[in-house]
């Protein structure tokens, strides 16, 4: 049996001692496409960079690809593709520089780096400042960046904001695509008809708590065409006691 991409163990975060992330154990297998859902201040992102390595557990522990970062730090960071929710890109790099930069820290040769910006559709403003760039093109520009390695793990923080109809779609094919081709994905998104259409498994999130989680297909046997929406509006009336 192939080892989990992703692993956590009663991994838990606090901060000033107040519950930021509530223990949480999961298990992603290789190729599988994982959406975690919940409103603001749900713990999506927290748990997103914890698997990252940018902020550390409070509790438990984290493997990625068979790693864990504290043993082997290197071989943990280089088996992960990040895309940040926004970054603030240095003012005076266009984005090709911009990508450039990240081939070279990631030893990515510089072909590969102009073929993924052809890719998320940027070539045409590839000199432009990234400064200058739009919501939606910097947050092509931050998925350009996390799939330049071809990582063993793909980690997407709201990778749909700001995106117009046209690139949504294509983000959604770009998922698909990775998801036939047996790339591991986590992601996290407010937009549920994203994350009913190209997540294996979608886990629901409140203030740090796991409410639900499931496979995609299970959310729509019991809640048939409204699927998630359904699902979550059910999770969420239970949670605060409304009937």
């Amino acid at each position: 049996m192939d080892r989990p991409m992703l692993e956590l163990r009663d991994v838990s975060k606090q901060i000033d001692k107040r519950p930021i992330v509530q223990p949480i154990s999961l298990t992603v297998p290789p190729g599988e496409v994982l959406a975690l859902c919940g409103g603001n201040g749900a713990g999506k992102s927290t748990i997103l960079r914890m698997i990252v390595g940018i902020t550390q557990p409070t509790a438990g522990t984290i493997q990625v690809n068979g790693y864990e970062r504290k043993k082997n730090r290197k071989a943990y960071a280089d088996s992960i593709g990040y895309m940040p929710d926004d970054f603030l890109f240095g003012q005076s790099l266009s984005a090709k520089e911009t990508l450039l930069f990240y081939a070279k820290l990631r030893r990515i040769p510089p072909s590969k780096a102009l073929q993924t910006l052809e890719r998320v559709g940027l070539q045409q403003v590839q000199h432009k400042s990234a400064t200058s760039y739009s919501k939606g093109m910097r947050q092509r520009l931050l998925f350009a960046q996390a799939l330049l390695a071809d990582p063993a793990l793909l980690v997407l923080d709201e990778p749909t904001n700001g995106l117009d109809p046209f690139w949504m779609e294509a983000f959604v094919q770009f998922m698909k695509e990775l998801k036939a081709s047996g790339q591991t994905v986590i992601f996290s998104t407010h937009q549920l008809e994203v994350a009913e259409e190209v997540a294996d498994r979608v886990l629901f999130l409140n203030e740090g708590e796991v409410l639900r989680s499931g496979y995609t297909r299970e959310y729509k046997e019991e809640y048939g065409t409204a699927g998630l929406n359904a699902a979550f509006a059910d999770l969420f009336k239970q949670k605060s006691g409304r009937t």
